[in-house]
């Protein structure tokens, strides 16, 4: 696989990224395209490992040592198909995926894995330039009809598998545009979204139906839906955000981190947001709690709107910089990230807990009141006199998702939740005939590479008994 020696004659090249103080200026992708001629010596790193960790690693379960095999003998539609063969959308977790699988290569013990990431997302790329990605159209329709409700990579993922399998799919998505939070909760200097666009041409094209500005359960209720199609698969994602319920969280100016992600989305699409309704980092102190990806989002966003500082705040403590003996690989290490937003700027701080919001006579948030805290037996404790106060005139809260949101549909289907909030299935049923559901719905919060993972597993599940059982779901 690869080069025999290329391990030890090639060096990994890291990816190029645009220079700071260029993409502070537009919502760009901030890592340009990565050249064809810079693939094969890349690939060529993959070394003939026998147990291939990085394919354990990756939830999609990409066949990496071959499309690396295949990069690195120039047969770049056959690295294409091979990628294919276990992720529909190979040129999105290029982008936004963390790359369990490079922090699982065995070239990671010499802290040099090979750049899995990139070659995956140049390969997609190259295939969409070269015309190689085309609709995979069925060669006969079974005349089964699918309802699928969420457009997040779950959703579209079970959508193209299903229609791929000769099904008839409408997929159902509240808001205007497809893509769920692929489309308003990433930033677009991080996945730019006409890449969401052409893989939506190519699924219209294999005869997916798309209905927009949907509220299913409302606008469409449950009955409707059970009458109409063979099977439903939820797959409305986990978009209940966790809240911080302390003094002073009523004041102006505490905003949830998704609310702020969605307004720039839409601003960069071209729409505009009422002045009453904008949040803006422009010239104002901004803090944002949580230290996630969905708080680095939130800081890369806030610099380039013009913050005049950015602090992100996490409970827990900094995390160590290098593997502890207690996280040996091939497992994923817990060690502190820097992300292209971190490099950009802000300040972050750990071991701290927010204990309230100040604000003044008009309502609006001013500063917060916080505590360092320590870990004591696995939980943050509050250290003595260790109170301070941070100015801020814009809070964001990135402080995750606690589940599904209890809407209409739910209720009206009868679906039961778990414990977490999340919709419970086995092998991807609901306990509702022919109501199947899928993704962060039903796993809770978690990567896009999941979620595609997942949304290809759940259309197995409703290909089968599709295929196996002729009875309709509402009948």
């Amino acid at each position: 696989m690869g080069k025999p020696r290329g391990f030890l004659e090639i060096a990994r090249e890291e990816s190029r990224k645009r220079p700071v103080d260029a993409r502070l200026r537009d919502y760009q992708e901030f890592e340009p395209r990565v050249a064809e001629s810079e693939l094969r010596p890349q690939a060529a790193r993959c070394m003939d490992c026998g147990v291939p960790y990085c394919h354990w690693a990756c939830p999609l379960h990409n066949l990496i040592p071959d499309f690396n095999d295949h990069i690195y003998r120039a047969f770049p539609e056959l690295a294409l198909a091979s990628l294919h063969s276990t992720n529909n959308f190979p040129e999105i977790t290029g982008r936004v995926c963390p790359a369990p699988c490079e922090a699982s290569c065995t070239l990671e013990l010499e802290h040099a894995p090979v750049t899995i990431k990139n070659i995956e997302r140049a390969i997609a790329d190259n295939g969409f330039d070269h015309g190689w990605i085309r609709p995979q159209i069925p060669s006969h329709r079974t005349g089964k009809t699918v309802a699928i409700v969420g457009s997040g990579p779950a959703g579209l993922a079970s959508a193209q598998e299903l229609a791929r399998a000769g099904h008839t799919v409408t997929v159902f998505e509240q808001d205007d545009r497809i893509g769920g939070l692929l489309r308003y909760g990433i930033p677009d200097f991080k996945l730019d979204k006409h890449i969401i666009d052409r893989r939506i041409d190519q699924m219209l094209a294999e005869g997916v139906t798309f209905r927009t500005r949907t509220r299913v359960g409302m606008d469409l209720g449950a009955e409707e839906l059970r009458r109409d199609f063979d099977a439903i698969v939820l797959a409305g994602g986990a978009r209940q955000p966790r809240d911080l319920p302390i003094e002073g969280r009523r004041l102006r100016g505490i905003h949830f981190a998704m609310d702020f992600l969605t307004q720039q989305n839409r601003r960069v699409a071209g729409e505009l947001i009422p002045d009453h309704q904008a949040i803006l980092a422009t010239g104002k102190k901004v803090v944002i709690l949580g230290g996630g990806d969905t708080g680095s989002d939130c800081l890369g966003t806030s610099l380039r709107q013009g913050a005049a500082s950015v602090v992100q705040v996490e409970l827990l403590p900094e995390p160590p910089r290098v593997r502890l003996s207690s996280n040996p690989w091939p497992g994923w290490p817990n060690i502190l990230r820097t992300s292209s937003s971190h490099q950009e700027g802000g300040t972050r701080l750990w071991s701290v807990m927010t204990r309230a919001f100040l604000g003044g006579d008009r309502g609006q948030v001013h500063a917060l009141r916080a505590q360092k805290v320590e870990m004591v037996s696995g939980k943050p404790t509050p250290i003595s006199g260790s109170d301070f106060e941070l100015p801020c005139d814009l809070v964001l809260l990135a402080l995750g998702f606690v589940g599904s949101r209890r809407h209409g549909l739910l209720e009206d289907l009868g679906i039961e939740l778990d414990a977490r909030n999340n919709v419970r299935v086995r092998d991807w049923h609901t306990n509702v005939p022919w109501v199947f559901s899928t993704g962060d719905q039903t796993r809770g919060q978690s990567l896009v590479v999941h979620a595609i993972a997942d949304g290809r597993q759940c259309a197995r599940a409703v290909h089968a008994a599709l295929t196996v059982a002729p009875d309709r779901c509402g009948r």
